[in-house]
């Protein structure tokens, strides 16, 4: 069973979505209790996945597991690899998915229809994108949590959700176009859309042939950098987040990570140093297009008057950190680096699910909760005894305004780079390389350090506008907020908590997985090193019969 725990996460949310469709949609307590087991053990499978990569390798980068599906030796069939990285961004899904589920069994998923099995098919496109070794399969887990997003962003009813989804619709189509010419451009060339295949032969392509390869790499990099929220490919994006329920934008938080993940995955293992002339290809591109998003997100936080505006120019800036740190990352900016920033991502982006979570509590008039449980009723015929069977979600939270002030804050504190929490100790550690010569242009090393301070900065006093509004300038009689509204804040706040505690611990996992991105010859002899299960059983016949 152990070497099928590496499928595990995309069949667990694939079987129960489906199986949810065959509930009534009024049964939505059995609903929710089944994507509730399922999200957690997936992340049980999860954090398995994470101590098996941890075990093994040398080096301590760890080991590399794959699965062959169909039992096809690559690169005819279709391969899922797990290494460090995969691994935890698994985790980080999980993690996300959990408290956005609690959160939305409060009201948002009686808003609309199927709630729970898209909420499903979103986390087996996600988890697909980053378990999945080929070009092809990466586009088809792509518009597999692309298709469950577009539901969940219209999920309710709304003029600025319907418009704001319809570009959010519009803008991945073209990327999905994108993706298509470029993955095409790539198979004319290679006749292979294995990207350890892709890794083995790079070197050897012909000089005639390599202008046609990088096209098309550059046109696939184009579909990644408008699902990874850059700029100028950017401008949907603030209008959508914000226009989607709480829960749903929470998981969105990861969404821009997966195009951000999928340009770290192939450019460090096609252009790496291995790569002959194609070594370093783009990397100047990703440096400056990430140093472009951070200073548009920077900017739109100072520029925004709401908070879910906010929130979602807060996702730009942690993609636009990444995505500049892998342009050094590919032009040899060394490991160091792309660690801190690793560790920096996973707690921007923890902390800005948070942030998405607290917008309707922050923004909600007293009696809120029960003019919306009216409004679903008028909306899609949900009757009084229906309500009253839904079960209590859970007690008041007193002092209200003091239990959102402090998940407030640390959000804030966070986001901005304030000590001791997990920003701070992300940025620190990536200044702390950028001021070491690490073979790049000290100019760039300068602007990156400044706009980290500066992004800093914007966060700090675009929220702290925000929070002296809604907690010093209000008069108005404190909102009633739920108990299971708070829980999941709270759960991502501690999960952030124990990465500041934990942050030697947590700096060394990173550390080993942006060393294991750098030595790419065990991934990518490792797929084809990988016996079929018919063969392993021959060889244990052969070896039993001597």
């Amino acid at each position: 069973m152990s070497q099928h725990l590496i499928i595990a996460p995309i069949l667990i949310p694939f079987i129960v979505g489906a199986l949810m469709l065959l509930y009534d949609d009024r049964q939505r307590r059995a609903k929710f209790w089944l994507s509730m087991g399922s999200t957690v053990l997936q992340l049980l499978v999860a954090v398995a996945l994470v101590l098996r990569a941890k075990a093994g390798g040398a080096d301590g980068s760890g080991s590399i597991g794959f699965y062959l599906l169909g039992d096809w030796q690559a690169p005819f069939g279709i391969v899922l690899v797990i290494d460090r990285l995969s691994a935890m961004m698994l985790v980080l899904t999980s993690l996300l998915a959990i408290p956005s589920l609690i959160y939305a069994s409060t009201n948002v998923s009686r808003q609309g229809p199927h709630y729970y099995s898209l909420f499903q098919f979103l986390l087996v496109g996600l988890n697909g994108a980053f378990l999945t070794g080929d070009l092809f399969n990466l586009f088809v887990f792509f518009e597999v949590l692309l298709a469950a997003s577009y539901g969940l962003l219209l999920h309710g009813s709304g003029q600025l959700r319907v418009r704001a989804g319809m570009h959010y619709i519009a803008m991945n189509l073209t990327a999905s176009l994108l993706f298509l010419i470029g993955v095409s451009l790539i198979y004319g060339v290679t006749g292979t859309l294995n990207m350890a295949h892709l890794a083995n032969m790079i070197s050897s392509i012909a000089p005639e042939d390599r202008s046609f390869l990088h096209a098309g790499v550059a046109i696939l990099s184009v579909a990644f950098l408008v699902k990874a929220g850059s700029w100028p490919l950017s401008f949907w994006l603030p209008t959508a987040y914000m226009a989607g329920a709480a829960p749903v934008a929470a998981m969105f938080a990861i969404m821009t990570k997966v195009g951000v993940y999928s340009i770290l995955r192939l450019t460090m293992l096609v252009f790496g140093p291995s790569a002959g002339a194609s070594t370093g290809f783009g990397a100047g591109m990703l440096i400056l297009l990430g140093l472009a998003t951070v200073i548009f997100g920077l900017l739109g936080l100072l520029a925004s008057q709401t908070l879910g505006r906010m929130a979602a120019h807060s996702v730009l800036i942690s993609s636009g950190t990444v995505l500049a740190v892998t342009g050094f990352a590919v032009a040899g900016g060394g490991e160091a680096l792309l660690a801190a920033a690793l560790y920096y991502m996973i707690g921007s982006t923890l902390a800005t699910s948070a942030l998405f979570l607290l917008i309707e509590p922050m923004n909600r008039q007293d009696g809120g909760i029960a003019a919306m449980l009216a409004l679903t009723a008028d909306v899609y015929g949900v009757d009084d005894s229906e309500i009253d069977e839904v079960p209590d979600p859970g007690f008041s939270v007193p002092a209200t305004m003091t239990v959102l002030g402090i998940c407030f804050g640390l959000c804030l504190l966070v986001l901005a780079g304030m000590p001791p929490l997990p920003g701070f100790i992300g940025k620190v550690a990536m200044i702390q390389q950028l001021l070491q010569n690490n073979g790049l242009p000290p100019g760039l090393n300068w602007t990156l350090i400044g706009l980290l301070m500066l992004s800093g900065f914007a966060t700090l006093v675009g929220l702290a506008r925000i929070g002296i509004q809604t907690f010093w300038a209000q008069d108005d009689a404190p909102p009633r907020v739920l108990a299971l509204e708070i829980i999941p804040i709270a759960v991502l706040l501690l999960v952030v908590g124990l990465m500041t505690v934990k942050a030697e611990a947590t700096l060394r996992y990173t550390t080993s997985t942006a060393s294991a991105l750098h030595q790419t010859a065990s991934y990518a002899y490792g797929v084809f090193a990988t016996p079929r299960a018919a063969d392993r059983e021959t060889t244990k016949r052969r070896g039993a019969s001597e």
